[in-house]
């Protein structure tokens, strides 16, 4: 650092734009890398000033020739920054961003999960398997003994609880495995499912399939308008706080 500022900024043509908002940024920070070492750099903040700046230079006619590059780069990440937040950028730039993932995966099923298996209760009306069989086009089965088809588990896991939060299936097939010997889960899904945010959000979830089903003719149908209004999202999850 020269007077306290980083390399980039300390040339004579910046020297009147720089503020004492910048200064305080330019502290440098002790930060962990992926190997393990630990490492010097600036906070994320910085960025979108020094391209402030350099923008700001250009238009009072400040830059030499060579800076004259830097400020087009600047302008390129200005217009990136205002779609993209500045830490999302560098988490994604540095791979970050799978920690934060896995954190804010922990916190999501923190709420979203019971702590201890709940007590069976009727969470899926008769109609949604009734649906799922006038769809696929199948016979509904009559009778007290009469079986429904082993597939309804595929395929509610494909239409309901993979729709739900990301991690949230994949940590319900944990907590709920198939048992090796009848090849089926010992209990339902939904009875891992948290009475605050979990169960209301599956019932909401099902009371928005119904109407979807209605006005479908068939199974593709079907999973036309559902992509449309529930796909999967695997990405980076996105929890609200208040």
């Amino acid at each position: 650092m020269t007077n306290g500022l980083p390399p980039f900024l300390a040339t004579k043509s910046l020297k009147p734009l720089i503020s004492e908002e910048i200064l305080s940024t330019t502290v440098p920070v002790v930060f962990i890398t992926q190997t393990g070492g630990k490492a010097l750099g600036y906070k994320a903040e910085l960025l979108p000033k020094v391209c402030d700046l350099f923008l700001q230079a250009r238009t009072d006619g400040l830059l030499t020739t060579q800076q004259m590059s830097i400020a087009e780069k600047a302008y390129m990440l200005m217009r990136a920054l205002a779609q993209v937040g500045i830490v999302a950028l560098v988490d994604e730039a540095t791979g970050f961003q799978y920690e934060r993932d896995r954190d804010e995966l922990h916190r999501l099923l923190s709420f979203y999960l019971a702590e201890e298996r709940l007590a069976w209760a009727k969470r899926f009306p008769d109609e949604f398997y009734k649906q799922i069989y006038r769809l696929k086009g199948w016979t509904w089965p009559t009778g007290s003994k009469a079986a429904r088809t082993q597939l309804l588990g595929h395929i509610t896991n494909d239409i309901v609880y993979d729709r739900l939060p990301p991690g949230v299936l994949d940590a319900l097939q944990e907590l709920n495995p198939t048992l090796r010997e009848t090849k089926r889960r010992q209990f339902k899904h939904h009875q891992f499912l948290s009475q605050e945010v979990g169960q209301p959000d599956l019932r909401d979830h099902i009371l928005q399939l119904l109407p979807i089903m209605r006005i479908s003719r068939d199974w593709a149908t079907f999973k036309r308008h559902l992509e449309i209004a529930f796909p999967k999202t695997h990405g980076q999850l996105i929890l609200a706080t208040t």
